[in-house]
């Protein structure tokens, strides 16, 4: 592509300051458009005459649009990512490096004109105003996507079948009012656009919603002009907004071109062409806008700041509704200025590149990879089946009466799900809504779950281990359609102002029903049932397979907690897997300390029983509670995680002989979410002798990968006793394939694969293909993007970001996390392995090893929880330093002690390690000793 020369020289006021950081002065281009009102001159970043210099033509164009009060330096990281790319092939064509043999990457042309009146573009004649600095005339919506179609005509941008050159893919983006005008103009050049981004924007506004406060503020009559004209107030603000906070000199290089009142009238303009009602000028502009998207069948990318105080959520989910084709990443602990809290330019890239991919692919290709999947059962069929069994069906002894376990019988849960579903539907609830489901596990959540599903609804399950502002979080991302809760539930989302119409459980009294914005409940809903059997020919068709059936949480345990998307068919898989590979079938009884577990039974057509404990403390758990709930519910089977086992051991000496005779039928015991010990698998088999204990792997994202009994576990480790590499969790479960993908030198994962016996004795990240594992996350397209890989084109790939590696005998040994690998001189080291060898010595409880200094010369450092309490937090006594350097055969620089390592609430088994590696930092540097 060619590229329009340019006038000759930069005046002054056109001209960036060469000291601005980021940004490059051979980007700085002027280009003259004749727009509706004549020859106006625009500032524009360009990466264009840069890659003519390099000798490489652009594979495709992203014109990017600033908002306010920005100018195109939002964009200099972008422009950098696309020029490192282009670079790099350069370079390594220049070379003999193996990067020569492969297919050159696509190149990128960014090109970010400064808006009219903003930035180092023209500033425009305005007429006279009584008001001394008040915006006098300003662009309209209207004509500020007039200006960008003649840039884009004077840049050539505008290539169309039409012309003898082919097209290259024209890409937009767009931030703030910027965001309005790129996908505004994409979706009336649908013919030029290959695909639009957009970061925080809006183009619609409900009327019945207030405008959000610093817009409020600043649209305040007379107000405007001095906050965003007069003074540099609207700017300061707008600066203030970054998470972190931006530092001074990008604070300036963002001031630069509006040093003075005569050049900030575009700031004020700005403001005063935000749309507030329906007699503003530009109100049928932004609608057209808006109703040109609803029926666009352009490729969408929003990237969203969740903690913006000017676009809220509620335009995010009016774009994710309106827009068609639409992709969804959304970053929680950032906000307005996304572009300076994110680096976007790698997403943007990766995501832009795959619509080109997918749009010149045949279109008789085949379909992307996918794990073969076995026969779909929908998940309540047993529920239909058994509709007049007065078998046992679930016991809950969470909700017991005079002290007696509350049992339900088949025909009866069968009947009450039939009624929520039947009243769920009746009272507004669609397929595809989604619901969340604040409830504790028991009768009455497995009872609501199931009516979810059966009305074709997505049940959305953020347990209360993620705390109050975790389950904000994961609420708001999920952005429900409706609420089921308790009481507690109900209260926490009316004070969170959570997103959603609202069910009680139980019926409420109207003076509470009115304060918690509650419109029915489960149990009237049950009460009123009419008997309508609920028909899917008569109600609405039954959900098909690859239909999202729930969205459940990660334990947030690594970062905010995400969202993984589970659809019908994939749930069917793992009630198949658990089925064939532990026997849990119709007639079995699971007791289940762990709850969505429990919630499977129905599916399985096994009797669910809940014991009585606190699902956001494993711990919880006591052996007479397990005793109960056996004897109430005849269980055959135990679930449930390490940390809660551990309890059940300590309490122990607790149990009549009454009890312990009950722990004595179990014939099965299964326990995740953490590697099991050898010790501890023995304690929990002395409490129940005639059980088979097996420890599955596996996370929210993939419930059962791998399996372990009690006999290859203590093979496993005696095997490896003089060379111990973490935790065995055994060998893959039939239908799943296990390969790894090996560390480079940086601690990061390489884009190979090893499968079979190439794997072996590798240290790299895990790598699973289940027919049972995530549909994907929800609204983390860019998370989604690098979990997701199609190696081999033959079945879909997700990398779990665990390590470890293979042995000889083809069993999987966990030793921790991609994020805490120790990039140390000598090579990556995985955690998992020296801390395997320090918790065999008496004196630790549990231990962390973690890295500390800059990457790639990093120290070792092993953070130790002792038995013994009365060992002070800081630095290791000097018998404690020994005997942990004594155990291992990784050089250890110092050992520390804490009152308490650091896990999730969910399993209470993973570590935070990247918080301990901050607080061995601050204690070695001479900070106060903490907890972490």
């Amino acid at each position: 592509m060619r590229i329009p020369a340019q006038p000759a020289g930069l005046p002054h006021e056109f001209a960036p300051d060469t000291e601005l950081p980021g940004w490059d002065p051979a980007w700085s281009r002027l280009v003259e458009a004749d727009t509706h009102d004549g020859v106006h001159t625009f500032h524009v970043l360009d990466t264009g005459p840069e890659l003519e210099r390099l000798g490489v033509k652009p594979d495709a164009v992203i014109l990017a649009v600033h908002g306010n009060p920005t100018w195109s330096y939002l964009w200099r990281h972008v422009a950098a990512t696309s020029l490192a790319t282009a670079r790099e092939w350069v370079e390594a064509a220049s070379t003999d490096s193996p990067r020569r043999r492969q297919r050159r990457p696509r190149i990128w042309r960014l090109v970010a004109p400064d808006q009219l009146d903003m930035g180092f573009s023209e500033r425009l004649e305005h007429t006279s105003s009584p008001t001394p600095g008040r915006p006098r005339s300003y662009r309209t919506l209207a004509e500020r996507l007039s200006d960008l179609d003649a840039v884009v005509r004077a840049l050539g941008l505008d290539v169309d079948a039409q012309r003898s050159t082919a097209p290259v893919p024209l890409f937009t983006l767009g931030h703030d009012w910027g965001g309005v005008i790129s996908l505004g103009w994409a979706a009336d050049h649908q013919h030029l656009v290959s695909g639009s981004i957009s970061l925080n924007t809006a183009v619609h506004h409900d009327a019945d919603e207030p405008i959000p406060a610093p817009l409020q503020a600043a649209l305040a009559g007379p107000v405007l002009a001095g906050s965003t004209v007069v003074t540099t107030a609207f700017l300061d603000v707008t600066l203030g907004l970054g998470h972190p906070g931006l530092a001074s000199e990008t604070k300036h290089a963002y001031r630069a071109p509006y040093q003075g009142l005569e050049r900030r009238g575009g700031i004020g303009g700005f403001v005063a062409d935000i749309p507030a009602d329906a007699k503003h000028h530009s109100y049928q502009p932004l609608r057209h806008i808006a109703r040109n998207l609803s029926s666009s069948s352009l490729p969408t990318l929003l990237l969203w700041g969740a903690l913006d105080p000017v676009f809220l959520d509620r335009y995010q989910q009016d774009l994710l509704e309106r827009i068609p084709q639409v992709d969804l990443h959304r970053y929680e602990t950032s906000g307005h200025l996304l572009a300076e809290d994110q680096d976007l330019g790698t997403p943007i890239f990766s995501w832009a590149n795959a619509v080109v991919d997918e749009q010149s692919r045949p279109l008789d290709s085949a379909v992307a990879a996918a794990s073969p999947r076995p026969a779909y059962r929908a998940l309540w069929s047993f529920l239909e089946e058994k509709s007049d069994s007065s078998e046992t069906a679930l016991v809950d002894m969470t909700a017991t009466r005079n002290s007696r376990p509350d049992g339900v019988s088949w025909a009866t849960l069968s009947r009450v799900v039939n009624a929520i579903a039947v009243g769920l539907r009746r009272s507004g609830v669609k397929p595809g809504d989604r619901v969340s489901l604040l409830v504790q596990p028991g009768r009455d959540l497995t009872a609501a779950l199931y009516a979810v599903l059966r009305v074709g609804a997505t049940a959305v399950v953020a347990d209360a281990g993620l705390g109050i502002q975790g389950m904000t979080r994961a609420v708001r991302t999920a952005r429900p359609q409706w609420i089921i809760g308790e009481l507690p539930g109900l209260t926490l989302a009316r004070a969170q102002r959570w997103p959603g119409r609202r069910l009680s459980v139980s019926t409420l009294g109207a003076p509470l029903r009115a304060a918690l914005q509650v419109e029915n409940s489960l149990y009237r809903l049950a009460d009123t049932y009419d008997g309508h059997v609920y028909h899917p020919t008569k109600d609405h068709p039954d959900p098909e397979p690859a239909q999202t059936a729930a969205i459940l949480f990660t334990s947030g345990s690594t970062g905010p907690a995400k969202g993984v998307r589970y659809t019908h068919d994939r749930l069917s898989a793992l009630t198949q897997l658990l089925r064939d590979n532990f026997g849990v079938v119709p007639g079995s009884s699971l007791l289940a300390g762990f709850a969505p577990f429990a919630l499977l039974g129905p599916a399985i057509g096994a009797t669910s029983v809940t014991p009585k404990m606190s699902v956001t403390k494993p711990a919880t758990l006591t052996a007479t509670a397990v005793a109960e709930a056996a004897a109430a519910g005849s269980a055959t089977m135990v679930f449930a995680s390490p940390a809660a086992l551990r309890n059940v051991v300590a309490t122990a000496p607790q149990l009549s002989e009454d009890q312990r005779r009950q722990l004595g039928t179990i014939s099965l015991m299964l326990s995740a979410g953490a590697p099991v010990a050898p010790d501890l698998m023995d304690q929990v088999l002395e409490l129940m002798p005639q059980a088979e204990f097996h420890s599955p792997y596996g996370m929210t994202e993939s419930l059962l990968l791998a399996d372990i009994d009690r006999d290859t576990l203590r093979a496993a480790h005696h095997e490896a006793s003089t060379e111990q590499h973490g935790v065995c969790v055994g060998h893959p479960v039939p239908g799943v394939e296990i390969a790894i993908a090996p560390l480079n030198a940086d601690g990061t994962a390489s884009s190979q694969l090893r499968r079979g016996t190439e794997s072996q004795g590798i240290l790299g990240e895990i790598v699973v293909s289940a027919p049972h594992m995530t549909a994907g996350y929800d609204r983390l397209w860019y998370t989604d993007h690098l979990s997701k890989r199609d190696f081999d084109g033959e079945r879909q790939w997700h990398r779990t970001a665990d390590i470890g590696r293979i042995d000889g005998s083809s069993r999987l040994w966990i030793e921790g996390r991609l994020q805490h690998v120790v990039t140390t001189a000598h090579g990556p080291l995985a955690p998992g392995g020296p801390e395997a060898q320090i918790d065999t010595l008496q004196a630790v409880s549990r231990s962390a090893v973690v890295g500390v200094g800059p990457h790639g010369t990093q120290a070792v450092v092993a953070v130790i929880e002792p038995t013994d309490r009365s060992v002070k937090p800081g630095l290791a006594p000097t018998w404690l330093s020994d005997q942990v350097r004594e155990t291992v055969d990784t050089p250890i620089a110092a050992v520390l002690v804490t009152n308490q390592v650091p896990v999730d609430i969910r399993h209470n088994s993973k570590i935070d390690r990247t918080r301990l590696s901050r607080w061995a930092d601050t204690v070695l540097s001479g900070g106060k000793v903490s907890t972490p």
